[in-house]
């Protein structure tokens, strides 16, 4: 239910602020940055371009000018009809802005710009701070959403680092999206979707491969594998879940192949012991493929852990090059209850105290992942840092409330810079000769900068904080 008339995409006091500004005003400079203090002290930047290409590609035609004005002033609010008529005369509808921004993918300290805008027409200086709103929603959330899917890529290849053989091939299908079903709309499911998809290459919301697909030019950004949910186990009954395992393996278990199985509907310890350890074993093993048993009730940091301990001392297991036990390539397991970042980092740790290797199970993460984010999970904010005069001079703006420190903005329009390879926020004014690693993607109705999410993926790979 989007309405995509650009001008009625902000809050109710913005319509206000365009005769709040001193007069002599000819452009105001704004910059979006996640303040330090947050549940992480990186971010990985993500989620720009969907909104350039989506919402900003967009003209403003006089219709839209007429029922925003309409709506606004029953609103009680006055409506700046003549600038925005502007916007479709002067400019053909589109926005006159510039927009600078770092390279999506990039990790960097908390307290670092990540977007910077303007206004390019002097007649338009209430025009950056009035997409605030916009703006700042675009970033925020995939840019937590990615940052936490990075944190949980962090822990699980530390754990294969110690206890795999071969980490670099396990790690991309370890943390797998559950998350679609959880969150407030289609929308924002492909949206948060695709920025976990920078990450790692699990996933059944697919709506995030359609997002990726439609904004970052990836054909199939993720992958997944038949998976049984508790309708279609507990449709057979309780004196029938053989028969609903079996036809599991029946219809989906082969060489090469993965089928997913819930087994808790009932008893999900007898379902190990007894139905897939004794009247299945076979089955199991002699189909060539892997079956990966979902436990999916309990406590969360410990039932994984039975589950991968009952199915070794059923079907056995090899050690590994360091050490580690490693299942019968015939079974492994999946987490996709109560998945946290805290959870896979117990989880991890006590099967490494057991004995057992990190590529044992995988872990599926809804709505930890995807929706128990919000704006102050990262402290994300964007201030007005500038203001340019009539005679072209940049005038340093900011808050610094003695209140709360914590809320204190930058001064002066922003450069980020290299130093000693950590990204770092110097002013504009003090770059010298230094590369502004904040660059144009955006200018009047124009996207600057198309990237790829293959491009995006590699450089959160390797990118340093």
């Amino acid at each position: 239910m989007r309405n995509m008339n650009l001008i009625l995409n902000s809050d109710s006091y913005k319509y206000s602020h365009f005769a709040q500004y001193p007069p002599e005003t000819a452009a105001i400079s704004a910059y979006i940055e996640a303040r330090p203090g947050g549940a992480h002290d990186h971010v990985l930047f993500f989620g720009l371009q969907m909104f350039l290409k989506d919402y900003l590609s967009r003209k403003i035609t006089m219709a839209d000018v007429d029922e925003a004005e309409e709506m606004i002033l029953a609103h009680g609010l006055p409506f700046h009809r003549e600038g925005f008529e502007k916007i479709v005369t002067r400019h053909d509808g589109h926005l006159p802005l510039l927009i600078e921004a770092l390279p999506e993918g990039m990790i960097v300290p908390t307290g670092t710009p990540m977007v910077q805008v303007r206004n390019t027409d002097p007649d338009f200086f209430w025009l950056p701070t009035f997409m605030e709103t916009a703006l700042l929603r675009a970033v925020w959330y995939p840019s937590t959403v990615a940052t936490v899917s990075h944190g949980a890529r962090a822990i699980i290849s530390a754990s294969l680092e110690r206890t795999c053989d071969a980490p670099a091939e396990v790690l991309p299908f370890r943390l797998h999206d559950f998350g679609a079903r959880g969150t407030t709309s289609l929308e924002q499911a492909g949206i948060g979707g695709v920025a976990h998809l920078v990450n790692f290459l699990g996933t059944d919301t697919v709506s995030a491969l359609v997002t990726a697909r439609k904004f970052y030019h990836e054909q199939m950004a993720g992958f997944s594998i038949p998976a049984a949910e508790h309708s279609t186990m507990t449709s057979w009954g309780e004196d029938r879940e053989t028969e609903a395992y079996r036809n599991m393996l029946k219809q989906f278990a082969g060489p090469g192949k993965l089928v997913a199985v819930v087994s808790d509907s009932y008893d999900l310890y007898r379902a190990v012991k007894n139905i897939w350890g004794e009247e299945l074993k076979a089955e199991v093993e002699a189909s060539g493929g892997t079956l990966v048993v979902r436990p999916d009730s309990g406590d969360a940091s410990r039932v994984p852990v039975d589950t991968v301990q009952m199915l070794g001392e059923i079907f056995g297991f090899s050690l590994n090059g360091k050490g580690y036990k490693v299942l019968n390539p015939a079974v492994r397991v999946i987490q996709g209850d109560g998945v946290t970042t805290e959870t896979i980092r117990i989880i991890l740790g006590r099967l490494e105290d057991r004995g057992w290797s990190a590529e044992n199970i995988a872990f599926g993460m809804g709505a930890g992942l995807l929706q128990k984010v919000n704006r102050d999970t990262l402290r994300f904010a964007m201030k007005a840092n500038a203001r340019q005069d009539h005679d072209g001079v940049w005038h340093g703006i900011n808050k610094n409330p003695k209140t709360d420190p914590g809320k204190a903005s930058k001064r002066y329009r922003q450069a980020v810079v290299r130093d000693k390879g950590r990204p770092l926020a110097v002013a504009l004014k003090d770059l010298g000769d230094r590369e502004n690693l904040l660059q144009p993607v955006w200018r009047d109705g124009e996207l600057l900068v198309d990237w790829t999410l293959a491009q995006i993926r590699e450089r959160a790979a390797s990118s340093q904080q």
